[in-house]
């Protein structure tokens, strides 16, 4: 063990929870990476998409993805907090079949290789926003070198380094966002409250299911972004701060009052992404959608981009491009910080390394970010088709996402502390989320299949 290690608990990192809204705003910081994360190819991709195929058909199922979700980011964030085990360490204590490690990191297994597609086609996406600013260089040009940059920043960073970013880019992308609302707020010929609406009724659309199921596992907290989580938590210092378990008032009393830290941050969080994801929807309603514009294939960004220039005009689209590139960039970024943690856990915990000597760890982790940053670029380069690529991962990480929910529920009633554990209101939360989301994935694979 040794003092720099983020995963490990010991007692003299003890620490007091702050006390009062000014303090423990001063603390949250994990919720700013997840919605760093969030808000990239899901919303301004898959949710514009979503809104041009359907209009507002689907603003339910928008505002059922953001909220439904965040019971399970609170609750698997209590779990690190009261254990402090990662999320990988977590699901290898679900019960059922074993293959060295639980069925349910086999799972998460089996998403890992849909993120390349999503990394991938965000990469493409990047390129062609930098082609447009720069039409002498070719788009295909641009996703090694982005791969590169970040390569870089993310080989030495640590998790202050990463917060900091995320911070900065979801600055940029909440500025975007309220543009983009505002625009479309000023013309009634696109926007109307009667839409909204009927878009709120429970109705599926007659096209564009495989883009609704994307949006359902993408947007909001996906399950990438859910199983990232923890490790945001714990290297922040949540876990530490509230110190080994113990039979304890007194570590009670620090647990709860971190947990409330985390509570904010999720709420923090929750509200970034709601905010962008619902904008870019309506924006894609009530602008593409009326002109008749599905954005598809390696022109998606100059589709996208008539959201702002056919409403403000050719002025508006240095605003897009720069707007755009913080989005899908802060989502390069923070995804791929977070899942080289959880592949070199996943390594660690086959065996190849001590996953408990911090400087193996760290090494470990700086390989899967260059995998994370490699593998995508040659997946764009083969596939070519930044919406395919970004519905495949929403895909699968909407099959997830039931399973995920189920795991989190026999943990935090099963495992955790007796002094902690969520109250009976916020388990029955949790199962009710659980079940929507597999009814969600249930109907929606049953109507792809008699449509298909």
């Amino acid at each position: 063990m040794t003092a720099s290690n983020p995963y490990e608990l010991p007692p003299e990192a003890i620490e007091e929870p702050p006390r009062g809204w000014a303090a423990m705003l001063r603390r949250i910081g994990p919720g700013l990476i997840l919605a760093a994360t969030v808000v990239g190819s899901g919303e301004l991709v898959a949710t514009t998409v979503l809104g041009a195929e359907s209009g507002y058909t689907l603003l339910w199922l928008i505002l059922l993805s953001c909220a439904v979700k965040v019971v399970v980011q609170h609750e698997i964030g209590r779990y690190a907090i009261g254990t402090g085990e990662t999320t990988l360490e977590a699901f290898d204590r679900v019960p059922g079949p074993r293959a060295k490690v639980s069925w349910l990191i086999w799972m998460w297994l089996a998403m890992v290789g849909s993120l390349f597609f999503s990394i991938g086609g965000m990469l493409g996406a990047l390129g062609e926003i930098f082609s447009m600013a720069l039409p002498s260089v070719s788009a295909h040009f641009w996703p090694p070198v982005i791969s590169a940059v970040t390569l870089a920043l993310l080989y030495f960073g640590r998790y202050n380094l990463i917060e900091k970013a995320s911070f900065v880019l979801v600055g940029l992308l909440t500025a975007m966002t309220v543009a983009g609302a505002v625009l479309l707020l000023r013309r009634p010929d696109l926007f109307s409250w009667g839409e909204v609406a009927q878009g709120l009724r429970f109705q599926f659309p007659e096209g564009g299911l495989s883009t609704a199921l994307t949006v359902f596992g993408a947007t909001g907290v996906g399950a990438a972004e859910l199983a990232s989580y923890p490790y945001w938590c714990i290297e922040k210092g949540y876990a530490r701060f509230v110190g080994p378990r113990e039979q304890t008032p007194a570590w009670k009393a620090r647990a709860e009052g971190w947990l409330r830290v985390l509570s904010l941050d999720v709420v923090a969080s929750f509200v970034v992404y709601t905010f962008a994801t619902v904008a870019f929807f309506l924006l894609g309603a009530g602008v593409l959608h009326a002109m008749g514009q599905t954005p598809s294939g390696p022109e998606t960004i100059q589709a996208l981009a008539h959201m702002y220039t056919d409403v403000l005009g050719p002025w508006s689209l240095p605003l897009f491009l720069a707007g755009a590139i913080a989005v899908l960039y802060s989502t390069v970024f923070a995804l791929t910080a977070a899942y080289s943690r959880l592949a070199a856990d996943f390594v660690g915990m086959l065996g190849f390394y001590d996953r408990h000597d911090y400087a193996k760890r760290l090494a470990c982790t700086r390989a899967m970010t260059a995998l994370f940053l490699i593998a995508p670029c040659f997946t764009f380069y083969f596939v070519r088709e930044p919406v395919v690529m970004v519905k495949v991962s929403g895909i699968v990480q909407a099959v997830l996402l039931p399973a995920m929910g189920f795991g989190v529920l026999y943990l935090v009633s099963k495992r955790l502390p007796a002094a902690i554990r969520p109250p009976r209101w916020l388990r029955g939360a949790l199962w009710a989320t659980s079940a929507i989301m597999l009814a969600v994935v249930a109907v929606s694979l049953t109507l792809q299949a008699i449509r298909s």
